[in-house]
């Protein structure tokens, strides 16, 4: 290979290495996890509730999220493709601290809390719901960018 090849192609591959870490995630893991508001299944005002409908996340930071039910209404807490779009530190429920790479779902047959510790890694838009009592209001949604 001529030298001016090389020395072409050695110039393309460090060009094109230059901007790898340009697209890189807003967070930074050193820190505590920030802390959502706590998402309160059930209220006062009617049993098929949610305290908050949206979440909006960074891909890269760390969050804890508090889910709280009442006790009205069982409730089986789903996020599928948000749960796979996150990397799942823990998650703490009755003194149990649980590491697992997946998380299915939170079933909440009577009142109690369960706390994730999480990292989002993909963005877009993710629903949250309890399976079946979506059209009674009992939905929101993970944006993550």
């Amino acid at each position: 290979m001529s030298f001016l090849k090389a020395t072409t192609l050695a110039v393309v591959l460090v060009s094109g290495m230059v901007g790898i870490n340009t697209a890189q995630a807003a967070g930074d893991l050193t820190t505590k996890p920030e802390r959502l508001a706590n998402l309160v299944m059930g209220s006062e005002q009617s049993d098929y509730s949610f305290s908050e409908k949206k979440y909006e996340l960074e891909t890269g930071r760390s969050y804890r999220l508090k889910i709280i039910a009442g006790g009205q209404k069982e409730c089986a807490f789903q996020a599928p493709a948000f749960m796979q779009s996150i990397y799942l530190r823990k998650v703490e429920a009755g003194g149990i601290e649980i590491k697992s790479v997946m998380l299915t779902e939170l079933e909440f047959e009577d009142a109690g809390q369960a706390e994730m510790f999480f990292v989002p890694v993909r963005p877009g838009n993710y629903p949250y719901y309890c399976k079946g009592l979506e059209s009674k209001g009992m939905q929101g949604e993970f944006v993550v960018k």
